[in-house]
């Protein structure tokens, strides 16, 4: 297993624990459950984590896809810029998301302002989560591209192959 195939596998924990974390923290307000609350900040500390885990092995990926056929730089270092804001946005959504878990097992009245901080990042954070996913997509899907060069030629194939 390389770098590529670790970035792979582990690049969607981030995203996809923010989207369920931001799910279960609303969930537990709704119900007024402070477990449920709590498991929401656990899993965005999770979150965190394995976004720099997958941070970590980018580097590697990237050395060995920029070489390949159809591999544009210019996609790679926009993926880049934007995992670097999302990793930045995740790590103090963790940090923030610790600090209020901790306020809230210790039952401090500070606990609520934490919450609160954690749900306004966690949304913006989804925002950062968007942008670096599709980024990352755009390296090798080129349907999802833009420009949609590749994807009119494509559509080009298509029509010839049906009008015959």
């Amino acid at each position: 297993m390389n770098d590529t195939h670790l970035h792979l596998a582990l690049n969607h924990f981030p995203v996809i624990g923010l989207a369920i974390g931001i799910f279960v923290l609303l969930f537990g307000f709704l119900l007024r459950k402070d477990q449920v609350k709590e498991t929401a900040l656990a899993i965005f500390i999770f979150s965190a984590l394995m976004a720099i885990a997958a941070n970590y092995t980018g580097e590697g990926a990237e050395d060995l896809v920029e070489n390949l056929p159809g591999i544009s730089e210019q996609y790679i270092e926009t993926h880049e810029d934007k995992a670097e804001v999302f990793l930045t946005m995740m790590l103090v959504l963790g940090g923030i998301s610790l600090i209020t878990l901790i306020l809230a097992i210790k039952k401090m009245k500070w606990a609520i302002y934490g919450y609160i901080l954690v749900i306004l990042i966690a949304i913006a954070t989804a925002f950062a989560a968007k942008e670096v996913g599709t980024s990352g997509g755009e390296i090798r899907h080129t349907e999802i591209r833009p420009d949609g060069t590749l994807n009119q030629q494509g559509l080009q194939k298509k029509i010839k192959s049906d009008d015959n």
